[in-house]
């Protein structure tokens, strides 16, 4: 337990300072930053008191550091010098004389913790030996590079085309975007779901893998990602038309009519 502990200890210093950092820019959109960089950082640490390296060791790690570092220096060139994400900048209105409060407990804090329940299939996979790879091992890779490609080339995408002043104001409907309204997120999704099935021998209790996966997906569904993106587009007439044939998460076929 006393390597879970440090963790924890390792996020909460992390959330801290980044929370005194956004502060200072006045700008709490720097924890979308923290996201990524804090999986990677958990993913150092914890492998620096890795039991041994074995292949399956490796494997994890790699993988959340190719994940975490795309991801952070993503979210960094989009936001940089940009104004406060509009979900942030609604809840600075809303907390009024508690936002200093509510910013480090709603926003940092809970992210820490958010972060280190997904991270669990990390730390755990750090903490045991578990040396060989089997067919859940390649299953697992598999789904996460089809997780990695759907939000990579989702992001890269959807760049491309608000970057043409043609598109302003337009709704993405081309390439990815074509067979979900979030393949960025599904793929987020999909990616832990292979890390959980990578991960899974290296709990005591299997079951406790399927924890990462069901929070990030819950969390992407329900709370803060779809839900409220839609909230923003959901008077947007060209919005609503590509909702009624393109799926809200799962890649599927168009409808027709």
């Amino acid at each position: 337990m006393e390597n879970y502990f440090f963790i924890a200890s390792i996020i909460f210093i992390y959330m801290s300072i980044f929370f005194v950092i956004a502060l200072f820019k006045r700008n709490n959109s720097i924890a979308d930053i923290a996201w990524g960089m804090g999986f990677v950082l958990i993913t150092v640490f914890s492998f620096s008191r890795a039991l041994d390296v074995f292949e399956r060791t490796l494997l994890i790690n790699i993988l959340v550091l190719i994940w975490g570092l795309r991801l952070a220096y993503y979210i960094l060139k989009r936001n940089y010098k940009k104004k406060e994400d509009f979900r942030y900048a609604n809840w600075r209105k809303e907390w009024k004389q508690h936002f200093l409060i509510r910013s480090y407990l709603q926003v940092f804090m809970l992210q820490g913790l958010i972060m280190y329940i997904i991270a669990l299939p990390i730390m755990a996979n750090n903490f045991t030996e578990v040396q060989s790879l089997n067919i859940f091992d390649i299953i697992g890779l598999t789904i996460w590079m089809i997780g990695f490609l759907f939000e990579s080339i989702g992001d890269f995408q959807l760049k491309q085309f608000i970057s043409k002043e043609e598109n302003k104001g337009k709704i993405m409907q081309s390439g990815l975007w074509k067979y979900t309204r979030h393949p960025n997120y599904f793929g987020e999704s999909a990616m832990w779901i292979g890390i959980a099935l990578i991960s899974f021998r290296s709990f005591s209790n299997p079951l406790f893998a399927i924890i990462s996966p069901l929070l990030i997906t819950y969390l992407l569904l329900f709370v803060s990602g779809v839900p409220l993106l839609e909230e923003k587009y959901k008077d947007n007439l060209e919005f609503q038309e590509y909702a009624k044939r393109t799926s809200k998460f799962i890649p599927w076929f168009v409808k027709k009519g």
